[in-house]
């Protein structure tokens, strides 16, 4: 996965007209989030220029003409890029034992920043704000897992086919598969040196031929981290649940992942992802991503 707010934190208040909201608020979605506001937004003029470079990059090759009608058809990047800030809930649910991830998150999928806060303490955040990763938490085990490495990834998982479309992305058209009864389109990504943290990350995307909706993501880990010899996990594949309309984009509630078998299949299913509370929002003011106070700075690569 690509490794790529202030004051206290709330789901109620941001995630209120959410379709999956639940009948009872729970403790945790109690407290308020209070910030100046602002139109946390991008001119109309950059996003107009981004997409633009966008669409005539994939347009020249076929391989790219999928992915392009894919981004179409989950709402468009114009809307993706113009909406705000990207927040949810995100909860990585291993059916193997290993450690769950859930957090409530806010993402500026413009400049690729991130903070998340958990879900049992809103006192206790992670983010990565461009250039720097870092965590405030009074219990050195708020989250027992590499922050760093998390902040984006939720983002890489649940944002296709939105989050191939900058430099350093190459796209190869792969041979029509059929899934669940339908023939679907097959992209791999892979990205250019010094792409990101993990530039030897894959991922391979199923498209309906249809209606060019994504069905499916195969992909691989290779963050150095975690493999400091080299390599990566092995392929893991992703089938993408119902699609829910946040704000004209298409954006999956549901992620199933299995290991993918020989035959390019999904397998033994090993993690459930509900992703819950979507919503972009724009009332943040502008240091939202920024490096709190006291906040400790993680190194690594």
């Amino acid at each position: 996965m690509k490794v790529m707010i202030i004051g206290m934190f709330t789901m109620v208040i941001l995630f209120s007209s959410c379709k999956e909201q639940p009948k009872e608020n729970k403790p945790e979605e109690q407290e308020t989030h209070k910030v100046m506001v602002q139109d946390y937004s991008i001119p109309e003029s950059w996003v107009k220029k981004r997409v633009s470079k966008a669409k005539e990059r994939m347009g020249k090759s076929d391989a790219g003409k999928i992915v392009w009608a894919g981004m179409e058809a989950h709402g468009g990047l114009d809307k993706w890029f113009s909406n705000g800030a990207l927040s949810f809930r995100f909860n990585y649910q291993p059916l193997e034992g290993k450690t769950q991830r859930d957090s409530y998150q806010v993402v500026d999928v413009w400049r690729n920043k991130a903070v998340h806060t958990s879900v049992t303490d809103s006192t206790a955040k992670y983010g990565w704000d461009g250039k720097t990763a870092w965590v405030k938490a009074k219990d050195s085990t708020a989250f027992a897992y590499d922050t760093k490495f998390w902040a984006l990834t939720p983002l890489y998982l649940m944002g296709h086919p939105f989050v191939l479309e900058g430099e350093g992305v190459h796209l190869e058209l792969l041979p029509e598969v059929v899934y669940k009864n339908k023939v679907n389109d097959v992209v791999k990504v892979t990205f250019a040196a010094g792409t990101g943290d993990a530039p030897d990350d894959y991922y391979i995307l199923q498209f309906d031929k249809e209606t060019h909706l994504l069905t499916a993501t195969r992909y691989i880990v290779s963050y150095p981290e975690y493999f400091k010899n080299g390599g990566h996990n092995p392929e893991k594949f992703m089938e993408v649940g119902e699609l829910l309309n946040v704000s004209g984009v298409l954006l999956p509630k549901e992620l199933k992942t299995h290991w993918t078998t020989n035959e390019g299949k999904q397998g033994e299913y090993i993690t459930q992802i509900d992703i819950t509370y979507m919503q972009f929002v724009k009332d943040i003011n502008d240091d939202f991503f920024a490096v709190p106070e006291n906040a400790t700075i993680l190194k690594g690569i």
